[in-house]
């Protein structure tokens, strides 16, 4: 019979960190890098679902996340590089973060995520 190590960890915190937290764990399990500006980015984007690209660009600088609208757009065209978020339309285009990320931003909400590390076995 094997021995599983298991930590279980509770905590209670602020959405802005639940919604952080989905978003690093999909990142790390499909090996995406992001800074802590590209993750405020995207958590940002999550609580703004369908938002026209020059308004979300504006609230980035209000917010102090980007110091200038042109920042704010360098961004979005390396985030969806690396497939995180899509553009939509063709004159004022939106921007929406990319569903299989699943960012849960509303209500109560609990994550429990079940991960299991299994040594690797020889070969």
């Amino acid at each position: 019979m094997a021995v599983v190590n298991k930590v279980d960890i509770k905590l209670k915190v602020d959405i802005t960190q639940t919604v952080k937290y989905q978003i690093l764990t999909y990142c790390f399990f499909n090996n995406i890098l992001l800074t802590k500006t590209d993750l405020d980015f995207l958590a940002e984007l999550s609580f703004n679902p369908k938002i026209e690209i020059a308004k979300f660009c504006n609230l980035l600088t209000e917010k102090g996340i980007f110091k200038s609208s042109q920042s704010a757009r360098n961004a979005i065209s390396k985030i969806e590089r690396k497939g995180l978020l899509s553009k939509m339309g063709t004159n004022k285009k939106t921007i929406v973060i990319n569903k299989t990320i699943n960012v849960q931003t509303s209500g109560l909400v609990l994550l429990d995520y079940k991960i299991l590390g299994n040594e690797p076995k020889e070969a």
